[in-house]
């Protein structure tokens, strides 16, 4: 197996420098996104005496102590397993020296194919928002978790956009 020559360089997906800030960008939103599962995103008061705080990982897992299986298996894969795969990808997609071959474009049909179901929840969050928001009978407190799930998932849709604009303009 050969070393990697300079020429390897210059036929790199990404360039370098980009490829180097795309990568602390993915960190910085992997935090955020880690913040946003684990932290609150919203509290549910009714009458002002019963209080729901609710973050997307205690929402899944209580999907599945409620016995609700398919639909705690599918948020934890829209939510949790399809954003953690994307990111994943998209580290490998930012890789240094990575070469143009018939896997990165793979890999960008799966980020174009099945990116967009990522982080769905977002929607869904906000569809939820408006839909409880009963005014006298229930209340929606909305915390810092849904703030850096929110601010995670913007991050990766740019570095996402970013990406697939540098592989294709190489």
């Amino acid at each position: 197996m050969n070393a990697p020559s300079l020429n390897d360089a210059e036929h790199s997906v990404i360039p370098a420098p980009k490829a180097r800030q795309l990568r602390w960008l993915l960190v910085l939103a992997s935090v955020l996104f880690v913040v946003g599962i684990s932290l609150p995103m919203i509290t549910l008061s009714k009458f002002w005496i019963i209080q729901n705080s609710m973050s997307v990982l205690t929402g899944v897992l209580e999907l599945f102590r409620n016995g609700q299986l398919v639909l705690g298996a599918v948020v934890a894969g829209f939510s949790i397993l399809l954003p953690i795969l994307k990111i994943g990808v998209l580290f490998k997609l930012c890789s240094p020296g990575l070469t143009d071959s018939p896997i990165i474009q793979h890999y960008l049909h799966l980020m174009h194919s099945y990116g967009r179901w990522a982080m769905l929840d977002v929607l869904v969050v906000a569809v939820l928002i408006v839909t409880v928001k009963l005014g006298a009978i229930a209340s929606i407190e909305v915390h810092s978790g849904l703030y850096a799930f929110g601010a995670s998932v913007l991050m990766i849709m740019l570095i996402t956009s970013q990406v697939v604009r540098l592989t294709r303009s190489s």
